[in-house]
């Protein structure tokens, strides 16, 4: 997993809502995707995130929080556990 800074990058994204709620954002990359997960709900991502891998909950430990919330830009070269721990994390962001 790499951590990236895309902020300032050219190019496009697809952006995930449910009832107007902002769900995710994919950035697609050459060879993989980087995806934004905003998380606001703290409790709930914390009581699983022992079940996640380690990439995951060292990178959900390093983001500080601000206004409430954890930008959480994630890395997916495949479709293994890490895509597995991104897809639970939307689901509580999904509610």
């Amino acid at each position: 997993m790499v951590l990236s800074a895309i902020f300032w990058e050219c190019g496009w994204n697809v952006k995930f809502k449910k009832s107007g709620k902002s769900l995710c954002t994919v950035y697609p990359r050459e060879g993989y995707f980087t995806v934004l997960v905003v998380v606001g709900e703290k409790e709930a991502v914390e009581a699983i995130l022992g079940e996640c891998t380690p990439e995951l909950r060292g990178l959900y430990e390093k983001i500080r929080w601000g206004n409430g919330q954890k930008w959480l830009m994630i890395d997916l070269e495949d479709q293994g556990e890490m895509l597995a721990d991104v897809l639970q994390v939307i689901e509580i962001r999904r509610g």
